[in-house]
């Protein structure tokens, strides 16, 4: 491309994305302006529901999909340990997660469908077992809602252990090589264990099956792909069992992670991905520790 298509070419390009912004903005005004309930608008009605922990929420969707984003993996992880940070109970964390997650793991599970980077061999090896673990870790953490002064320090054990597994990743381990009947037990626990800490399906699963000597490329698209159909075993199995009573996290996470996602993105091409990997589970282990010494009121 010669020196003077390069200016006109960024002149088109952002043009397109004011013209976006214009309709977006137009959009979203009109919108405000429909009335819903007792001659309310849109934006009143929205102004009255929504609090300032939106905004925390939003942050917490923004930091997990800019980790997402730059490894592939951790963003239930990082969006679970934060909420539990915050206060939320560990069933409603992991139901808000997963629910923003069906939207995520959704659109990146397609992504690597059409560029043929899912193996569909090992795509139903993870399937069935992935979702059947996915409902029963859901059920059994929904069932033991009430006793979230046990559960939470239990949930936080866990994601500092999967903390140490992600340092332990970027160092990159010995391989040992992975028996295929072993995937579908493995689908399971991973499935299982994602819905009771709120994440934790990639670091499970992705990591052991490359470290067993599958490909990586291929392992990653198959179990994001399986992701959106465990986050949506998960989702639907908490709200019967719950109900829907957590739209202002889910909206909050969906809203962070969708503005953070171009950003993640581009990001990604530069980040050094070792070093990051390393302080994402630094700051999980410290904030699970925190989370540890708070319940037993250290």
């Amino acid at each position: 491309m010669s020196e003077t298509e390069k200016p006109a070419k960024q002149g088109r390009k952002l043009l397109r994305y004011a013209g976006w912004a214009l309709f977006l903005a137009v959009g979203l005004f009109l919108l405000s302006q429909v009335p819903v309930r007792h001659s309310a608008t849109i934006y009143d009605l929205l102004a009255q529901n929504i609090t300032s922990e939106f905004f925390l929420y939003m942050l917490g969707g923004f930091i997990a999909q800019m980790v997402d984003g730059a490894l592939g993996m951790a963003y239930g992880l990082t969006s679970t340990t934060f909420l539990l940070s915050v206060g939320i109970s560990p069933a409603a964390a992991s139901a808000s997660v997963h629910a923003s997650e069906v939207f995520t793991s959704g659109a990146s599970g397609l992504m690597h469908l059409k560029l043929k980077n899912v193996n569909r061999k090992l795509f139903t090896s993870l399937l069935i077992p992935g979702v059947i673990g996915a409902g029963l870790g859901a059920y059994i953490l929904s069932e033991l809602e009430s006793y979230n002064h046990i559960m939470k320090p239990l949930v936080a054990g866990y994601t500092l252990v999967l903390g140490v597994l992600i340092i332990i990743k970027a160092f990159k381990p010995n391989r040992k090589k992975l028996k295929e009947k072993l995937i579908p037990p493995l689908a399971v626990f991973g499935g299982f264990m994602d819905s009771v800490g709120g994440g934790g399906w990639g670091p499970i699963v992705s990591s052991t099956l490359i470290a067993g000597g599958h490909p990586p490329r291929f392992t990653i698209g198959s179990v994001n792909l399986a992701e959106f159909f465990i986050a949506l075993a998960s989702s639907l199995t908490f709200f019967t069992m719950i109900g829907i009573h957590h739209w202002q996290i889910i909206a909050g996470l969906i809203l962070g992670g969708v503005i953070a996602a171009p950003i993640a993105a581009n990001l990604s091409k530069n980040l050094p991905v070792k070093g990051l990997m390393i302080l994402v589970g630094v700051l999980v282990i410290l904030v699970s520790i925190r989370i540890l010494f708070l319940a037993v009121g250290v």
